[in-house]
């Protein structure tokens, strides 16, 4: 391959994708597949990763995928599981941090111990992993973060306060150890999408009012794919991408941008 088409593959690359079994993690795993790299997939439910774990296997062998269940949330799990890839002998490259969730209400409608658990899961787990990651990114020396924002962290949507700020949060993350880290030759980037098209999102967008409604704030009038997150993720993590850090790229068909 010439010096152009290198700087479009992941070749050799180990990649740690979380949540990876499904929806936006499953797109961004199969994305990065496809460049070449290597993957270990995390995720809850062991039955979903194997699944994920079979199918990219099947389409992409050379990927040599292997997965490891565990709940993310909890520090001991995040523990285990750099004890399993340091056993493997992996010689990690990319993280990508797609783990999250969110129950939506009003503000004043949350418990406190809800609050913090949405904290734990979109934020500090991110963090925690970023720590965890940073002596083998820092090793491999061309290395790349990306974590998975939302637009909701960049200005208001009606997916709750908390969701936002942990995304928000997650974003200045971002920023923050692009600088820090940047002498250790990792780039940290994230992207913050809109509505896709999940099995998180499939009841809101079920409903052909609210379905409308995204619809008319969203110039490209349309709700975006996962593959689509994926592909934005994938490029941030290639070596074309070699000089792009602390950035948060949209992927929201123009929503941001919308005026009145």
């Amino acid at each position: 391959m010439n010096e152009i088409t290198t700087r479009w593959r992941l070749d050799g690359r180990v990649a740690l994708v979380t949540g990876g079994s499904r929806g936006i993690g499953y797109a961004c795993a199969r994305e990065l597949a496809a460049l070449g790299a290597q993957l270990l997939l995390a995720a809850r439910d062991a039955d979903a990763l194997e699944a994920a774990r079979g199918e990219l296997l099947e389409e992409f062998p050379a990927c040599a995928a292997q997965v490891f269940a565990a709940d993310l949330e909890d520090a001991e799990a995040r523990l285990e599981l750099f004890d399993w890839i340091a056993d493997l002998g992996a010689e990690l490259s990319i993280l990508v941090n797609n783990l999250g969730s969110n129950t939506t209400r009003a503000a004043l409608d949350y418990a406190l111990a809800e609050v913090e658990a949405l904290l734990r899961t979109n934020l500090l787990s991110a963090f925690h992993l970023c720590q965890l990651a940073h002596p083998h990114l820092a090793a491999h020396g061309a290395a790349a973060i990306v974590n998975v924002g939302s637009v909701s962290g960049i200005t208001h949507v009606r997916s709750g306060a908390p969701y936002g700020m942990s995304k928000a949060a997650l974003h200045q993350l971002t920023r923050n150890l692009a600088c820090e880290w940047a002498e250790d030759g990792i780039r940290v980037n994230a992207v913050a999408p809109w509505y896709i098209r999940t099995r998180r999102t499939a009841d809101a967008l079920a409903d052909a009012d609210y379905l409308e409604e995204v619809l008319a704030r969203t110039p490209m009038r349309r709700i975006g794919e996962a593959h689509e997150v994926a592909a934005a993720v994938a490029f941030l993590c290639l070596p074309a991408a070699g000089y792009i850090s602390g950035e948060c790229v949209a992927v929201d068909g123009g929503f941001l941008r919308y005026g009145f």
